[in-house]
């Protein structure tokens, strides 16, 4: 199974502002939910998913299959959203559903264990034009090393591209 990253981010990493806001384009919007639609699910933090949920933005990306990776799983499955404690037990749903990518969708600590435990294949960077002078990285302070392949290089619009990367698995 293929597990791909995908994040907006400013130029200087940041994922959303301090207050959570992310202030992003249309054009990128729409991109990550083409994204989200192909793959037909996603994998968040518990932070990012009560976020998303409380602004509707599952049904703007087509409702995909949700995995919660928290150290407090709740007791409100549904049959379209599941809660687990670690990103293997993540992948393991995924599987499970006979997906054949995994999409993992953020926040910045999901986005570090993920990588530290060497299990993302490929990632997408949307990069916005702008800075935050404080806000939340894209990768919580975590001790890893990972080399990457550019793949491509695409222009979503005038001023938004995105960098695609492979993940060079024989790095620590």
């Amino acid at each position: 199974m293929k597990v791909v990253l995908q994040m907006a981010m400013t130029v200087n990493g940041y994922i959303a502002k301090e207050n959570d806001e992310t202030p992003w384009s249309d054009e990128e919007w729409a991109n990550y939910s083409e994204m989200v639609k192909k793959i037909g699910n996603i994998i968040l933090g518990h932070r990012t998913y009560e976020l998303m949920k409380e602004d509707n933005t599952f049904e703007e990306i087509g409702n995909p299959f949700t995995i919660v990776v928290t150290e407090h799983p709740e007791n409100t499955e549904s049959s379209n959203t599941i809660f687990v404690k670690s990103p293997e037990e993540a992948l393991e749903k995924i599987k499970a559903k006979h997906f054949n990518e995994a999409l993992v969708g953020g926040g910045s600590r999901l986005n570090s264990s993920f990588m530290k435990k060497n299990l993302v294949d490929e990632i997408y960077f949307d990069i916005e034009p702008m800075f935050f002078g404080k806000g939340i990285k894209l990768f919580a302070d975590e001790n890893f090393e990972t080399k990457l392949q550019l793949l491509d290089v695409k222009n979503i619009s005038k001023n938004l591209i995105q960098l695609h990367y492979k993940v060079v698995k024989n790095s620590k």
